[in-house]
């Protein structure tokens, strides 16, 4: 196995050159480090990345943790952070803290452990004081669908309130008064900022909000089935249901579907995130897109520019939803 003595004297150049040049440091002339890859090339050189990061200080990783790793939101959200992050040369750590607490402080500790650069959170249990106090620390972070006004400038999310607002103004636009509606957990910030856009967008219309017409899920497509079954079981009447997110609205279609109900005829579905499979249900579902891809390359990229300092760019923490209109809504 070649070392590094060696490529320092193929290429003619010093053991300091060559450190710099496996560093990225950015006083080195073009003309050595052509010298030095040519080497490197040549004797078939692989860098120990554990001694070049003792020598840069760098593990030239990033932690990334999640509430969760299964389903469409969190894939395209994970997608996006390893590509932006391979694309500049470094390397993502993964780990899921599971909506609680506990596990999500102990996935923390597990990513700082590893000496990760930075940190991508998207987490749901730990506290607004705890991550305050976590930003005083060594690690730089950024978090994911969360906005916390002390550390705003780290937090990138979505105007989930406008999502909320925006789908029951549509249905509401389209003719329909008595609207269901199933949410994600009422713990978690995005479930609550939309519920609370969902009840604005009605009182705007005079439409009475009705306890009897909410069920609480839990983001999860089985909780959508169970959510209309729940309703209907209950003898509420309604036209419409808007769910907080894509899979229990495809939830919420199974089960109407099990009880023989057409839809958009006898009821009309909405969604929220846009995710993959919404143009492949029948009917096609109406939506809220959230560009979660944009929000993980944004996140990534602000690493990449503090941490770094690979990007020069401007920063956007706060991204706006839309409306995604397909066919399972009725048109009145």
């Amino acid at each position: 196995m070649a070392t590094i003595y060696e490529v320092s004297a193929l290429a003619g150049v010093s053991l300091s050159s060559v450190s710099r040049v496996l560093n990225d440091h950015e006083h080195v002339s073009k003309k050595t480090k052509e010298k030095v890859v040519a080497a490197m090339n040549e004797l078939n050189y692989r860098p120990n990345t554990i001694a070049r990061s003792l020598a840069s200080n760098r593990s030239n990783s990033v932690g990334v943790l999640v509430s969760e790793l299964h389903g469409p939101f969190f894939g395209a959200m994970l997608s996006s952070i390893e590509l932006e992050l391979r694309n500049a040369g470094k390397h993502a750590v993964i780990t899921a803290g599971h909506s609680d607490e506990k596990s999500e402080i102990n996935g923390l500790d597990f990513l700082i452990d590893r000496k990760c650069d930075a940190l991508i959170l998207l987490v749901d249990a730990i506290s607004d004081d705890y991550l305050i106090k976590l930003s005083k620390g060594n690690t730089p972070f950024v978090i994911l669908n969360r906005n916390i006004s002390e550390i705003s400038d780290h937090c990138f999310y979505l105007d989930n309130e406008l999502g909320g607002y925006l789908a029951a103004k549509y249905l509401i636009e389209q003719g329909h008064k008595e609207i269901a509606y199933i949410s994600g957990p009422l713990t978690k910030q995005d479930s609550t900022e939309r519920l609370t856009g969902h009840k604005k967008a009605l009182a705007e219309a005079n439409i009475p909000f009705k306890e009897s017409l909410l069920y609480e899920g839990d983001y999860l497509t089985k909780s959508g089935r169970d959510g209309i079954n729940f309703l209907i079981k209950h003898k509420t009447t309604f036209t419409a249901v808007a769910c907080s997110n894509d899979e229990m609205a495809s939830g919420a279609m199974r089960g109407a579907r099990d009880h023989k109900w057409l839809i958009p005829e006898q009821c009309s579905f909405i969604g929220f995130d846009n995710a993959f499979f919404t143009e492949y249900l029948y009917p096609q579902l109406t939506t809220i897109n959230f560009p979660i891809n944009d929000m993980a390359k944004m996140s990534t990229q602000w690493i990449l520019k503090n941490v770094y300092k690979q990007k020069e760019l401007d920063i956007t923490n706060m991204f706006i939803p839309e409306l995604i209109e397909r066919q399972s809504v009725k048109k009145n």
